[in-house]
């Protein structure tokens, strides 16, 4: 069946329909839970019509947008950083901007100025890029921090001040921010309180041979450019959707014992040797919050430890320092939170 004429789907692209998928705060029904995972798994089949393999970065992006936070991606250049994020909002009609930052980039370039009209004699506000849906911000590290900072506002509160007035921006609204782990000359690093607003880090990888492989045949069958596309990607909810779905993981069962195990795994980032300074409380939240769209994934209504699990090393590895002693021996936050999350003993029922 294509996914543009599902009944499914099509009963959840009016704001409407989105707001009934949403309604019911006391539970979420078995067929609610249905509609939902179809229309994420949906979402999945279309944007690997553009996006070659990368499977497990894929479903964590779409749970970071389900969670209603936002991401910094990792990865060398040709990963397909910006094709995602192309292909991720055409599935929900949603609005994308890209943003190359630069040395030379002033807050007002990404967030708009006011500008006076001589003939009205009056300000007018020019909304800046960060005025969309999905926001890409490639290679934030290369903007100084007052640039940086910027964005705090923006990925904190979704509203953005301009000459002491508030505009609000519309849902959902999620920054995927880039940055090149190679390059370190003319960067500036992240400040610990805008690392922290970002609910996860994603470290993109190489594709398989395989992959490399079916990529080369789609990049060069019978097209002249060296890049992938989004045209064959269909749009099939609306943004309404998208905060539909938001509201119902929101809702998912998060039992006290996993919850105590997702807060014992944090803790214990602040004890472990090869760590100097831990995450603080937002990553327990964080947990969660990645955990319940993990749930949502696997056609769950309550969270599972294993989903903890899945959650920590995207929701940690940014909120932790390593120690001197770590970075001398060549070790990775992954590897030492690896060996931490095997350390703490998971709630059995």
């Amino acid at each position: 069946m294509s996914v543009n004429t599902s009944p499914d789907v099509q009963s959840v692209s009016n704001p409407t329909a989105a707001a009934t998928l949403a309604a019911s705060a006391s539970g979420i029904s078995p067929e609610r839970l249905q509609q939902a995972y179809d229309i994420v798994q949906r979402m999945r089949e279309e944007i690997r019509r553009a996006v070659v393999g990368q499977h497990q970065v894929l479903d964590q992006v779409l749970a970071c947008c389900l969670a209603g936070g936002h991401i910094l991606l990792e990865g060398v250049p040709g990963l397909g950083k910006t094709l995602l994020v192309k292909a991720l909002a055409k599935t929900f009609s949603g609005a994308s901007s890209r943003i190359q930052f630069t040395p030379d980039l002033m807050p007002a370039d990404v967030m708009g100025h006011a500008i006076y009209d001589v003939k009205n004699q009056s300000f007018s506000v020019r909304k800046g890029p960060v005025f969309t849906h999905l926001l890409l911000a490639d290679e934030i590290n290369r903007a100084p921090a007052k640039t940086q900072s910027a964005l705090l506002e923006v990925m904190q509160e979704r509203q953005v001040t301009i000459e002491n007035e508030s505009h609000s921006l519309e849902a959902p609204f999620m920054v995927l921010a880039t940055q090149n782990p190679l390059e370190n000359e003319g960067t500036y690093p992240l400040p610990e309180a805008q690392l922290d607003r970002f609910l996860i880090k994603v470290c993109i990888a190489y594709p398989s041979e395989q992959e490399e492989l079916q990529m080369l045949k789609m990049v060069t069958h019978k097209r002249i450019g060296d890049g992938l596309e989004v045209k064959q990607v269909n749009t099939i909810i609306k943004p309404e959707t998208i905060v539909a779905l938001q509201q119902l993981v929101a809702q998912i069962g998060v039992d006290d014992a996993v919850a105590s195990y997702a807060t014992r795994i944090v803790r214990a980032t602040r004890e472990c040797a090869g760590i100097a300074v831990g995450a603080g409380p937002r990553g327990s939240i964080a947990l969660i919050r990645i955990a319940r769209a993990f749930a949502l994934l696997n056609r769950r209504d309550f969270v599972t430890p294993n989903d903890i699990k899945l959650a920590c090393l995207p929701v940690l590895r940014h909120r932790v320092a390593l120690s001197p002693e770590s970075e001398l021996d060549g070790l990775s936050s992954d590897t030492i939170l690896s060996n931490l999350i095997e350390q703490i003993p998971a709630p059995r029922a």
